[in-house]
C-alpha cells in the first residue's frame, strides 16, 4: 500500500486520470532516454574534440614561441619588447551560446583589430609579423579549447541530470502509477461484485414476495 499515490479515489474517473498520467510518464521516459543517449553521443564527440584541441594548442604555442625566439635573434630582445609596447592591437572575446538538446553550449570568438602599421617597417623584420600571427593562432586555439572543455562540462552535468530523471521515472513514478492503477481496478471490480451480489439479493427477495 505504500506505493499507492496518496489521495487516490477509487472511481472510474480517477482510473482514467491515472491511465493518462501513466501514458504521459511512459512517453516522457522514452523521450528522456533518447535525449540521454543523444547527449552521451555528443559528449564523446566533444571528448574527442578536446584531444584534438589540446594538440592544436600545444603545436600553436610551440610555433609562436619559436617565432618569438627567431624575432629576438634577428631584431634583439629589446626591439621586440619595444615594438610590442608600441603596438595598438586590440583583442576582444565575444561570447554567445547555442542550444544542443536544451543545453546552452558556449560559443567563443576572438576578434582582433590591428592598426595598419603598428611599427616602423625599416626597423622591423618579417619575423615580427610571423610572431604576431602565430600568437594570434595560439590564442584562437586556446579559446577553442576553452569552448570545447566548457561544452563537455555542461553536457556531463545535463547527462547526470537526465539520468536521475530517467531513474526516478523507472523506479518511482511509473511503478507507483502502475500500483495505483491496479489498486483502483481491484477496488472497482470488488465494488462491481458487491453490487452484483446486492442486485441478486434484491431480485431474490422480490421473487419471494411474488
Amino acid at each position: 500500500m505504500s506505493k499507492i499515490l496518496p489521495g487516490t479515489k477509487t472511481t472510474r474517473m480517477e482510473l482514467l486520470r491515472l491511465k493518462t498520467r501513466m501514458k504521459l510518464a511512459e512517453r516522457g521516459h522514452n523521450l528522456l532516454k533518447e535525449k540521454r543517449d543523444s547527449l552521451i553521443m555528443e559528449f564523446f564527440n566533444a571528448i574527442a574534440e578536446i584531444k584534438e584541441a589540446r594538440a592544436t594548442v600545444e603545436k600553436s604555442l610551440r610555433e609562436a614561441f619559436s617565432a618569438l625566439t627567431q624575432a629576438k635573434m634577428i631584431m634583439g630582445p629589446a626591439h621586440v619588447v619595444e615594438f610590442a609596447y608600441a603596438s595598438q592591437v586590440e583583442t576582444r572575446l565575444d561570447i554567445s551560446t547555442r542550444s544542443m538538446m536544451g543545453v546552452r553550449i558556449p560559443m567563443l570568438n576572438i576578434e582582433q583589430h590591428v592598426p595598419a602599421l603598428p611599427y616602423s617597417l625599416p626597423d622591423s623584420s618579417v619575423k615580427l609579423d610571423t610572431m604576431s600571427q602565430k600568437f594570434l593562432e595560439a590564442l584562437q586555439a586556446i579559446v577553442r579549447l576553452a569552448e570545447v572543455e566548457s561544452t563537455v562540462k555542461r553536457l556531463a552535468h545535463e547527462i547526470e541530470r537526465t539520468k536521475r530523471r530517467v531513474s526516478a521515472l523507472e523506479t518511482v513514478v511509473i511503478p507507483r502509477l502502475e500500483a495505483t492503477v491496479r489498486f483502483v481496478k481491484l477496488a472497482l471490480e470488488e465494488r462491481e461484485r458487491e453490487d452484483f451480489y446486492r442486485i441478486k439479493l434484491v431480485k431474490a427477495r422480490i421473487s419471494q414476495t411474488d
